[in-house]
């Protein structure tokens, strides 16, 4: 198959629409109050991760790498925008990290920063495949689907439980809750407490 056939291929463009829609939720989240993002993000995490499982295989034709278009800054701009929707509401602990695969270490991760790695990832591809130079898309296909085996699959499972957890808790996004006070255990909200297994019976024996 030619890379004309593997870029333009039904798998491809399917996915190309999903990813779309996840990198322009992500920027527009500043519009929109938080329960309303992580309805979207609930929806779109998964969609998005059974259409890259879709993807074929692409060898790569360039010996050059491919551009990256997100800068720090932009990737910066976003993570803050999603800190201040959250609002303290961000972490959460992961029971699943590859770089410790099946240790009992404890992990803490965070919604915003796993959602913007997901976005610079796709925000690259996209941009690449947009150009319509059909070498460059096929690398960026290529590139995308390693990534996806290696990081931002994992990422995608990952951060779901979290906004699975915030979308059924009620949480209150308007509270100001500060990051850096959030402990397993120590008086978090309930919902926070229930996602880590933390929550203390006040019951009195």
């Amino acid at each position: 198959m030619d890379a004309h056939q593997v870029v333009y291929s039904k798998n491809v463009v399917e996915f190309v629409t999903v990813a779309s829609e996840y990198c322009s939720s992500v920027e527009q989240a500043a519009k929109f109050p938080a329960a309303t993002n992580l309805l979207k993000m609930q929806k779109l995490l998964p969609l998005l991760y059974l259409k890259a499982s879709m993807l074929p295989k692409a060898e790569r034709m360039l010996d050059e790498e491919l551009e990256k278009y997100v800068s720090e800054l932009d990737y910066n701009i976003w993570h803050q925008k999603w800190l201040q929707l959250l609002n303290g509401y961000d972490s959460f602990y992961e029971v699943f990290d590859p770089s410790i695969q099946f240790g009992h270490e404890t992990v803490t991760a965070s919604v915003s920063e796993n959602l913007l790695d997901i976005y610079q990832d796709l925000k690259n591809f996209l941009i690449s495949y947009s150009i319509g130079n059909e070498e460059v898309m096929n690398d960026a296909l290529a590139e995308c689907v390693e990534h996806f085996g290696e990081f931002w699959g994992q990422q995608a499972v990952n951060v779901l439980r979290a906004v699975h957890m915030l979308v059924y808790s009620n949480a209150d996004f308007s509270l100001n809750v500060k990051n850096d006070e959030v402990q397993p255990g120590k008086g978090n909200p309930k919902w926070l407490d229930s996602f880590w297994g933390t929550a203390e019976d006040t019951d009195d024996v």
